[in-house]
């Protein structure tokens, strides 16, 4: 059995038809399917009425300040944050696809990557952190973005979604905040002392600032620095919109060393002096930069990054991405150093090459069947299905329920409550099917996730083939295989071309019905709506400078020649912002593409 059927368990599907079942069994539990499980809405409202644990209240390691700068070894905290010893997830085992990617990076400064965790000078308890995690040795975005941000250089970086960005800049920030957290935090009572309510509330006042769009991607970095904040005196917080906006005040006023929030809530809480403050902000990072500077939040970012009141220079500032449209760039202008480092690794918009992409065409009245005989064709695995909308998702999954397939739905009109127990549940295999919108495109990172579906490929009118790259993105991540299959129409012409030509550069087979739509021989493949456009501001024409090789620059330092259709034209749409920059300020305008839901 090849590499890849052993990690996704099971051959490529196959839709043709389902197997035989005996009458005597259900055809879901014949294909190993765990019995599905209702939902209690009861049950939901009782957790409301006994204020049970929201995900921004998940517990983290308290120092009480009598050990020094490090507190003693907790080892049921540590199960509780990094698993059972036993169960503790390796990295992927085909590293070598995710370590081959060609990395570009371009600034004054040079920077010489590390190869491993232990050359990275990393604090030991650091390093038994990231061992802990699972990480064995860096991925290309933390080989260069460690020692970046360790020699204090401003950063932006664009890497694929699933090539281990959050811990690129966690770690290194959490580890050169580690032996200075005395001197740069702010005072805070013992945890003993605000529990027994001997000491009051504090004012927040955080080093570092994570601003991130989607609330599941919010509590998904909350839950990697809880791990990386391990046994140090940084406390990490989480607030994002549609939790209990009370909860996240009183757990902020315990003390807050490193905040990860949407935008909307911070900005909310912003508005509270009393209760936050960034005065003492060292570092903030936006995460998934593309996904939130495409909408109209101009004014609102202006106020998250310059809500401290530090001199000028003493904010180091990171911008995290899979894409780099023009806000992006714009951001970078006004806010980063000009001595910033940029890294790119791999195409801006590209997917790993450890997923197996398969498209099936299916007529759209057959596409529901279509679903049940390759759900019913693999062996079971967690699987994401994807759908365009919340009417569908509400559908199908009362379509899988009814076929007595354990399964669970999400999407912006769910109470945020609902939202956590679906994820939960999810990945805790209780309900191991997940239909969803596009709002978890970037919001999940579930280890064993085998199979994404594309039920629905998603419009070129809202993101296209980078909502297509994130989705799939679920599966496969650092290092691990996995697989995406994706139900084409004739509904979905309109991303056929880069469709084709995503399949061709990932070495993936094209299937006949695309055969059309490849480039001729001679052509290269030209990703016409690729988002690293050249900045018609920039002297000579690129978006950065002028290559250092004196060539013409693609906007990242190498030449036009061999870009090889990395640059879009002048005046390509810009499709990662959802619409055109026509009559957008500063390319801040766009459509809603319906991803930002969890902002508030």
């Amino acid at each position: 059995m090849s590499g890849w059927e052993e990690e996704v368990k099971g051959s490529l599907p196959k839709v043709d038809a389902a197997p035989a079942a005996p009458a005597t069994e259900h055809p879901t539990k014949q294909a190993g399917w765990v019995e599905q499980t209702a939902y209690d809405y009861e049950d939901l409202a009782n957790k409301d009425a006994e204020g049970v644990t929201w995900e921004s209240a998940a517990r983290v390691y308290e120092w009480d300040g009598e050990e020094g700068d490090l507190g003693p070894e907790h080892e049921e905290l540590e199960r509780i944050l990094f698993g059972e010893p036993h169960d503790r997830e390796p990295q992927g085992i085909d590293f070598s696809k995710v370590a081959e990617i060609a990395v570009t990076q371009e600034g004054i400064k040079r920077i010489q990557k590390v190869d491993t965790f232990e050359d990275a000078g990393l604090h030991p308890v650091m390093l038994k952190n990231v061992k802990l995690a699972g990480y064995h040795v860096p991925t290309p975005i933390q080989q260069y973005s460690i020692p970046a941000i360790k020699m204090g250089h401003d950063l932006i970086a664009i890497a694929q979604t699933g090539s281990g960005k959050t811990a690129a800049y966690l770690v290194p920030i959490i580890n050169h905040l580690m032996g200075k957290a005395k001197k740069l935090a702010a005072p805070r009572p013992p945890p003993a002392a605000i529990a027994s309510g001997e000491a009051g509330p504090v004012r927040a006042e955080p080093l570092v600032v994570i601003v991130c769009p989607a609330r599941e991607l919010a509590i998904q970095i909350f839950n990697e620095a809880r791990k990386f904040c391990y046994r140090t005196m940084l406390r990490p917080s989480v607030v994002y919109g549609g939790g209990p906006l009370r909860d996240q005040i009183e757990n902020l006023q315990k003390g807050c060393d490193i905040l990860i929030a949407s935008p909307g809530r911070l900005i909310d809480i912003m508005e509270r002096p009393h209760v936050l403050s960034l005065r003492r902000v060292k570092y903030i990072v936006i995460d998934e930069a593309d996904e939130m500077l495409h909408q109209d939040w101009e004014q609102e970012f202006n106020k998250i990054l310059c809500g401290g009141e530090q001199e000028e220079g003493n904010v180091k500032y990171m911008l995290f991405s899979a894409t780099f449209p023009t806000a992006v760039r714009q951001l970078a202008k006004t806010h980063l150093a000009e001595s910033h480092v940029r890294i790119r690794v791999g195409r801006v918009g590209s997917t790993v090459n450890t997923i197996k992409q398969n498209i099936i065409y299916v007529q759209p009245s057959k596409k529901k069947q279509a679903l049940l005989d390759l759900l019913f064709s693999i062996k079971p695995a967690r699987t994401i299905i994807f759908v365009n909308s919340k009417r569908m998702a509400d559908e199908l999954d009362d379509f899988l329920w009814h076929k007595e397939l354990p399964c669970t739905s999400m999407h912006s009109d769910r109470t945020q409550r609902e939202r956590e127990d679906s994820m939960r549940a999810f990945r805790s295999g209780k309900t191991p099917l997940l239909i969803t919108t596009g709002v978890s495109a970037r919001g999940i990172d579930v280890r064993n996730v085998m199979h994404v579906i594309n039920f629905d490929l998603p419009s070129m009118e809202h993101s296209g083939i980078v909502e297509y790259t994130h989705r799939i993105g679920r599966t496969g991540r650092i290092g691990h295989h996995g697989l995406a299959t994706s139900f084409y129409t004739d509904r979905d012409e309109d991303i056929a071309k880069l469709l084709t030509m995503t399949l061709i550069e990932n070495n993936q087979p094209v299937p006949d019905f695309l055969e059309q739509y490849k480039p001729q021989e001679d052509e290269k493949l030209k990703f016409e709506y690729d988002t690293d456009e050249e900045d018609p501001d920039a002297a000579g024409g690129g978006a950065w400078g002028d290559a250092p090789d004196g060539g013409a620059d693609d906007a990242w330092g190498a030449p036009a020649a061999t870009a090889g259709g990395w640059g879009a034209e002048d005046g390509a749409e810009d499709t990662a912002a959802g619409a055109t920059n026509g009559g957008a300020t500063n390319g801040w305008g766009g459509a809603d593409t319906g991803g930002a839901s969890g902002w508030d």
